[in-house]
């Protein structure tokens, strides 16, 4: 199946990592647009010279919903939202979905040349892919195809999974299975697509393992707030993304609690003698 890919720059007052957002383009007659975030030159060619039939996106995040209204009622596409989800679409887009999709539903492209064949490779699939926000989903091209996986992966850098949004532990779930799956490439929300999409993921699981450990460690060592957990935790600068660190922190403090590894009220944080036990245990992947 044939994806072209297109960073834009969301609208005015929406910020985005490195400032753009990918909208992609899978097949071409019929063909689906993925995560329209904004207008720009180049996507307008890439639609004109598409049959757009289906609108989706990863998550409705400003940063990647910025123009779906206008190419939707430029292409009369159908506009897919997650099943129970119609309501946040709608806030976030100013759109109503024509139709619900969910975790493995089926978005067939029967074009020329495969029109009555119901060919596995011309074929959209959906995932689930919680971590970003509960709500994620990424789109499997074809079978056993590429991967667009929106805010999941990066190449470079991490992803944002960030409370109250963000589930950490759904986060790394995701990762996980998106290794195992391992397909040919991945296709993100931000920055060049990712050739080894294997090696990706474990790479950013071991970030998050080795955040986590900071973190108990900061616990074990003293810091019960969050923001004396923040300043053991990160050994960097945070001048400007302090606030997201500390969401961050938030996201993987509720993981830990969760998994009874220690125990987190809003404002402080306590091992469980577990924890102080086994604080350098990592997560087995």
């Amino acid at each position: 199946m044939e994806i072209r890919r297109c960073s834009v720059s969301p609208p005015s007052g929406t910020s985005a990592p490195g400032g753009e957002t990918n909208a992609y383009v899978l097949g071409r007659d019929p063909a689906v647009l993925v995560d329209p975030a904004g207008r720009s030159a180049a996507l307008d060619r890439l639609v004109a010279d598409a049959k757009i039939e289906h609108i989706v996106v990863t998550h409705p995040h400003p940063d990647h919903v910025g123009a779906l209204a206008a190419y939707a009622a430029e292409t009369d596409a159908t506009v897919w939202a997650r099943t129970g989800r119609a309501a946040g679409f709608r806030a976030a887009t100013g759109v109503d979905p024509d139709r619900e999709l969910r975790p493995g539903t089926i978005i067939e492209l029967e074009g020329t040349g495969t029109k009555g064949t119901g060919s596995l490779d011309e074929r959209i699939r959906i995932l689930d892919a919680p971590g970003h926000t509960s709500d994620h989903i990424a789109f499997e091209a074809g079978r056993n195809g590429p991967i667009c996986c929106g805010d999941c992966a990066v190449r470079d850098g991490s992803v944002a999974v960030t409370a109250p949004e963000g589930d950490m532990r759904a986060y790394l779930t995701t990762l996980r299975r998106l290794r195992a799956i391992d397909p040919p490439r991945l296709y993100p929300g931000h920055g060049p697509p990712i050739d080894a999409p294997r090696d990706a993921c474990e790479r950013l699981l071991a970030h998050r393992r080795r955040r986590e450990r900071r973190i108990l460690e900061a616990i074990a060592g003293g810091a019960t707030t969050l923001e004396a957990i923040l300043d053991e935790a990160y050994d960097k600068n945070l001048t400007g993304v302090r606030d997201l660190a500390k969401a961050t922190v938030v996201a993987h403090l509720e993981k830990l609690d969760v998994e009874d590894r220690l125990e987190w009220d809003g404002e402080r944080a306590r091992l469980t003698p577990d924890a102080v036990l086994d604080r350098n245990r990592a997560d087995s992947d």
